[in-house]
């Protein structure tokens, strides 16, 4: 999708009523957006690929339940990546993991076709594209079928009227507990000292995670726009937590 296009309200017909129980109710729809649509240009050369590739390595927003085994190909750990703009991470630690699958999500058309590039130029059979809001897929996502969902640098909508904007709320993140697996974790990272705290009362909230702030795992790569802000004295805090 290379322009954007008004939103439709998922089909809710596959939606477990756990998510009803954890949450309350669904959220309204369309949700308040966590994210501003960024729509740039590609280059001649990645707008071929884009083009060419990306209903190969995509999944649509929404239809029935997915079935992770058919979309790979094969049964293994499954990983959402949600918002991963320029693709560094998700490329690098899917390179490195080749015994998990990921379905990685952004609205950012540069990133995404920049994850398609590596796909092409590495042979990587273990990413699947999402191009929207999380909202909408999570509505396709099953109960317990995820072992890992990442969430690094989201939009900290710094000013305070904004703060409702923010995407680590107690609504999403409820579903996404739903969809965890026992054991399964959530990995959040923010530069933004604020959003640390707010994710850790989010999640502190819920008797079904256990977790906190760790020291940086190793296996999450440095990207540029983390170093940008190491360079502007924001320190980087991870939060892991595990579903119970």
């Amino acid at each position: 999708m290379l322009e954007e296009q008004t939103p439709r309200p998922p089909d809710c017909s596959g939606v477990p009523r756990s998510i009803e129980a954890s949450s309350g109710s669904l959220p309204s729809y369309p949700p308040i957006r966590s994210y501003k649509p960024r729509r740039r240009g590609l280059s001649v050369t990645r707008a071929e690929i884009y083009e060419r590739t990306v209903a190969v390595w995509s999944l649509d927003l929404d239809g029935p339940v997915l079935d992770f085994a058919e979309v790979f190909g094969r049964s293994a750990p499954v990983i959402l990546d949600i918002g991963f703009g320029g693709g560094e991470a998700t490329i690098a630690m899917a390179l490195e993991d080749p015994q998990r699958d990921v379905v990685a999500i952004e609205v950012h058309t540069p990133g995404i076709a920049n994850v398609l590039v590596a796909i092409e130029g590495h042979g990587m059979t273990n990413i699947r594209l999402v191009d929207g809001d999380v909202f909408e897929l999570l509505a396709r996502i099953a109960p317990g079928s995820l072992d890992e969902v990442r969430i690094y640098f989201p939009d900290p909508w710094p000013k305070p009227r904004q703060r409702n904007r923010r995407l680590v709320r107690p609504s999403f993140v409820a579903g996404l507990i739903d969809r965890l697996t026992v054991g399964g974790r959530i990995h959040l990272a923010t530069d933004v000292a604020d959003y640390a705290s707010q994710m850790q009362t989010v999640c502190g909230a819920f008797s079904e995670l256990t977790g906190g702030a760790v020291d940086r795992p190793p296996t999450r790569p440095l990207t540029r726009f983390e170093q940008r802000g190491i360079n502007e004295n924001r320190q980087p805090t991870d939060l892991i937590y595990h579903r119970v």
